[in-house]
């Protein structure tokens, strides 16, 4: 199985064009967040959303915790996918899967010791899949992705082995580690922002260069059986 690869960050239709031609699966549109880089308005990202071809799947990730408030958002900016990226309650999103049955609902797990394996149950019931990303949600000022940081990738491969729903992995991530991630994690999917940037900027040889490594590791894994 060929791992899926979303670009996050998108900040316009140009860089949406760059990302879905280098083999991007999925767009990542950042809402207003605490902190962490490429937050964009909810009018550009619905623009965005709307524009992007199927099957090339579109995340709002929203740093809302209540199931109404997320639900507005997704109708304000009509994503195909909604990424939860704090460790709200449960509950919400259950409430979540109710009110929006036909969005997609992905949950972040901010991976900061081996507790991050007790959310599985917690959550699994109402996503569709989990992120596990490198954020600290507890922090004075929340860390809740974008950070560049990779984490312990041995609790994530732990997380992937027990998750009944398929896991992206996010932090850090770039041509140079993503083959170790991905032989160490075997996660579904990889998220990348700041690693594949420059200036703030789409680096389209960095994404090339990592396309690049991700399907070579990918051909390796499928001949070793």
């Amino acid at each position: 199985m060929r791992t899926r690869i979303k670009i996050c960050c998108i900040a316009s239709i140009d860089e949406a064009q760059l990302a879905i031609a280098a083999g991007a699966d999925a767009l990542g549109l950042v809402a207003a967040m605490p902190s962490g880089p490429g937050p964009i308005p909810d009018a550009r990202i619905a623009q965005i959303a709307a524009w992007t071809p199927p099957p090339v799947a579109t995340f709002l990730l929203t740093s809302e915790t209540t199931a109404q408030r997320i639900a507005e958002h997704v109708r304000a900016t009509q994503p195909s996918t909604v990424q939860i990226v704090g460790h709200i309650d449960p509950r919400e999103v259950e409430e979540l899967a109710h009110l929006l049955p036909h969005v997609r609902r992905v949950q972040v797990i901010h991976v900061e010791g081996p507790e991050a394996l007790a959310l599985i149950p917690a959550y699994a019931p109402h996503v569709h899949a989990f992120l596990l990303d490198s954020g600290r949600p507890g922090a004075l000022v929340p860390e809740l992705g974008g950070t560049g940081r990779t984490h312990d990738w041995s609790i994530s491969a732990r997380f992937v082995r027990a998750s009944p729903r398929p896991v992206f992995l996010a932090g850090g991530l770039d041509d140079t580690n993503v083959a170790d991630a991905l032989r160490q994690v075997r996660p579904y999917g990889i998220d990348l922002c700041s690693r594949v940037r420059t200036d703030g900027k789409l680096d389209v040889m960095k994404l090339a260069l990592l396309m690049a490594a991700v399907r070579d590791v990918d051909a390796a894994l499928y001949a070793e059986g």
